[in-house]
């Protein structure tokens, strides 16, 4: 059995998603089908390492040059707390994602705002809860 979703993502019977059903085709070049999924897909790139993903859903009126991941962060899990529609192609998403680093445990605690530019989401900014 392929290994489950880092975002956690379940079907509604509880059951895990693989990666390849779950965050994979986000992470394959396929647009997000709404804002909850691209966050979803963000977790698991920092799961995995993947600041290119990262750089590439990030809105280009507030991305970064560079992004530089803490190698030895541990990913603990993801909960999505609110997600709510704020317009057409706009939406936020409140979640609390758990990691280590250097043996100190960190909550992020976070209500993200996302939009879409044609038919394609994006992170914009968020606010620490």
């Amino acid at each position: 059995m392929a290994s489950p979703c880092p975002c956690g993502r379940t079907t509604p019977k509880g059951q895990a998603l693989s990666f390849d059903a779950c965050c994979g085709p986000c992470h394959a070049k396929q647009n997000a089908p709404d804002a909850e999924s691209l966050m979803r897909s963000r977790y698991s790139a920092f799961v995995r390492g993947d600041a290119p993903y990262l750089l590439a859903t990030w809105h280009s009126s507030q991305r970064p040059a560079t992004l530089e991941l803490d190698a030895g962060a541990k990913w603990l899990g993801l909960q999505i707390k609110q997600r709510r529609t704020t317009g057409q192609d706009t939406a936020e998403v409140e979640f609390i994602a758990r990691f280590r680093v250097g043996g100190k445990a960190i909550r992020q605690h976070e209500r993200s705002r996302f939009v879409r530019e044609d038919g394609r989401w994006f992170y914009v900014d968020g606010d620490v809860l």
